[in-house]
């Protein structure tokens, strides 16, 4: 039921996940503000948040790098704390986007009925550019349809994966401790992904 809810996974959650779940955050407000709609509407439409697969951090604030990424392109780091993913998570996401093949592998080990829905967030990425909007639901700015044509990109991006594996390309690089050109390239990578879904959810 809606909001649609998007998990965004990686290793530590504290870099890649949580630029992310507040890039794909930011790029939903946009669309709201071009549509001359209140921004503050995207709580109502989306959920996007984050975990790790690992505890290290759990916890801890975004990666000081990575939260000014975010800040540099309009978003915001307020509030943000680590966690480790868990199976009620993956459950109740609509769409999962891992950092990189290893990580989707994790999930599914957990939950293998979450296939579906579950992708390398480059994977989605590429995929989706082939899907044909024209047969998703109506485009309207309320939960209700949000979460329709949501999921039902996420079936047809699916289908549009036939069943192959990821591209080693569809992996975002781990920029932790690589400083901050490497942390505006992956999120410049993020944002080829989050980008686009923002549009097709609110085009």
């Amino acid at each position: 039921m809606p909001p649609f809810t998007v998990l965004h996974v990686c290793m530590g959650n504290i870099c890649r996940s949580p630029m992310a779940e507040r890039l794909l955050v930011l790029a939903v407000r946009e669309r709201l503000r071009r549509r001359e709609l209140d921004p503050a509407r995207v709580d109502d439409l989306l959920h996007s948040h984050s975990a790790g697969t690992g505890g290290w951090h759990v916890g801890s604030e975004m990666n000081p790098p990575a939260a000014r990424q975010v800040a540099a392109r309009g978003g915001d780091s307020v509030g943000f704390a680590a966690r480790r993913l868990r199976s009620d998570q993956i459950d109740a996401a609509d769409l999962v986007l891992t950092a990189t093949a290893d990580q989707h592998e994790y999930v599914l080990a957990l939950r293998p009925d979450a296939a579906a829905r579950t992708f390398v967030t480059g994977e989605f990425g590429r995929l989706l550019g082939g899907v044909d909007v024209a047969a998703l639901p109506p485009a309207e700015a309320s939960p209700e349809a949000v979460y329709a044509r949501g999921t039902a990109l996420v079936a047809a991006v699916h289908a549009a994966r036939g069943g192959a594996a990821a591209l080693p390309g569809d992996d975002l690089d781990d920029p932790w401790g690589r400083g901050d050109q490497c942390f505006d390239r992956v999120a410049d990578e993020i944002e080829e992904t989050v980008q686009p879904l923002a549009a097709v959810l609110l085009p």
